[in-house]
């Protein structure tokens, strides 16, 4: 049995010194003459010629485990009814990884049979391919036996997410993934599979000129435990957005897809389990602004947009208090009645404030009181806004 792998590229020890010393140019000179070196760059590690593999070496999760399986009759007899089966042994499972069940008629002397099989790793831990023969010889005897391989599968990547919960009934996800193999890794793709409640859009890329360019460069390459940050936006679907009981205790978000070149171009792909978030939690009511501007004037009125929802599951009828802070008024009339809201309904209300004070003024000060339980809600620093002065604004 032998494991097929790519060849590697050979890697020679530079012996390099200065004119001046005994040996003078001669080891510049040798390493010049040498065919394995790079042609104007000697002294580098790295040659430009292919080593074939002169050991098992490692196998990662998701890469393709391929080996050659050959069994050599070394008798002077033919024998007949050669079965050759190949498993693959893990802590959970026996798998059948012969390309063939049907048996060999007969195998003349000095003659093989050969056998190539392919596997995508998908456990860590140790592996242990069991090959086993069965024949029959020419006086009728039925012959049987084994051989096991054993080999560790090892973890190339570690993967961490971060999940953001907005206020808009979006979920950021954050993923790091680091490379911890001993090889750079060229990251051929990173996705994010979305729930069937969400749709996904990716932050990893800019606008330049009309193209959309990585925001990593061309050269995606993962040096060996180098780190890189992938940004996910996930937005519920529309038929799901409408309905506050739901989307507030999804916790299913998606999965990840992660594609990756080593080397030589052998390809790895592994895929994260359904990743979890911790559903947040809105209390009975929730309240969050649908328009509000970046930049106001210093005295002037503006607008906002507040939407209302009843996360309980029972109905309430509510009334809303403005209260004025130090440097936010409210501008209409407090203690108004908004009616009854039926559970996950939601209600948008338009309203008026004005500051008294120049700079980033956080909006406070709104009451919602459920008259059935008489129950108050308190919203502060529900947004931020920026105040200027009417001249600061018209020079801009």
């Amino acid at each position: 049995v032998m494991r097929l792998t790519k060849p590697t590229l050979f890697t020679n020890i530079p012996v390099t010194c200065e004119e001046r010393d005994l040996p003078g140019n001669l080891f510049n000179q040798l390493m010049k003459d040498d065919p394995s070196t790079v042609n104007g760059a000697e002294t580098l590690m790295l040659g430009e010629m292919l080593t074939l593999p002169q050991n098992f070496g490692n196998i990662f999760l998701g890469e393709t485990f391929s080996s050659y399986i050959s069994v050599h009759n070394d008798s002077n007899q033919i024998v007949k009814d050669i079965l050759v089966k190949a498993d693959l042994q893990t802590s959970s499972q026996r798998l059948n990884l012969s390309a063939s069940s049907a048996a060999v008629a007969e195998l003349k002397p000095d003659c093989c049979i050969d056998d190539v099989i392919h596997h995508e790793v998908k456990e860590i831990g140790t592996h242990i391919l069991v090959c086993a023969v069965s024949y029959t010889t020419q006086m009728g005897e039925k012959m049987y036996f084994r051989k096991f391989f054993k080999f560790q599968v090892l973890k190339p990547l570690d993967v961490k997410t971060k999940f953001y919960n907005a206020e808009t009934d979006e979920v950021f996800l954050e993923a790091q993934i680091q490379n911890i193999t001993t090889s750079p890794m060229f990251m051929e793709k990173v996705s994010l599979e979305p729930s069937i409640m969400y749709n996904v859009a990716e932050l990893n890329a800019v606008d330049t000129s009309g193209e959309r360019a990585s925001t990593f460069g061309s050269r995606t390459y993962l040096q060996p435990m180098d780190t890189r940050q992938y940004l996910y936006c996930l937005k519920p679907k529309q038929e799901f957005a409408e309905k506050a009981g739901v989307i507030k205790g999804v916790t299913v978000i998606g999965k990840l897809d992660i594609v990756w070149k080593t080397n030589l171009g052998e390809r790895g792909r592994l895929q994260t389990s359904q990743l979890q978030r911790m559903a947040p939690g809105y209390g009975d009511v929730r309240l969050s602004l649908e328009t509000i501007p970046d930049t106001v004037n210093l005295e002037e009125p503006f607008d906002i947009t507040c939407k209302i929802t009843n996360c309980s599951e029972r109905t309430m009828d509510l009334v809303l208090e403005m209260c004025n802070t130090s440097s936010i008024h409210w501008c209409g009339v407090s203690g108004r009645q908004l009616g009854k809201l039926h559970p996950s309904s939601s209600l948008h209300l338009a309203l008026t404030l004005l500051s008294s004070v120049q700079g980033l003024q956080s909006v406070s000060g709104l009451r919602l009181t459920d008259t059935f339980l008489k129950r108050t809600y308190e919203y502060d620093d529900i947004a931020q806004v920026c105040v200027v002065s009417s001249e600061v604004k018209k020079e801009s």
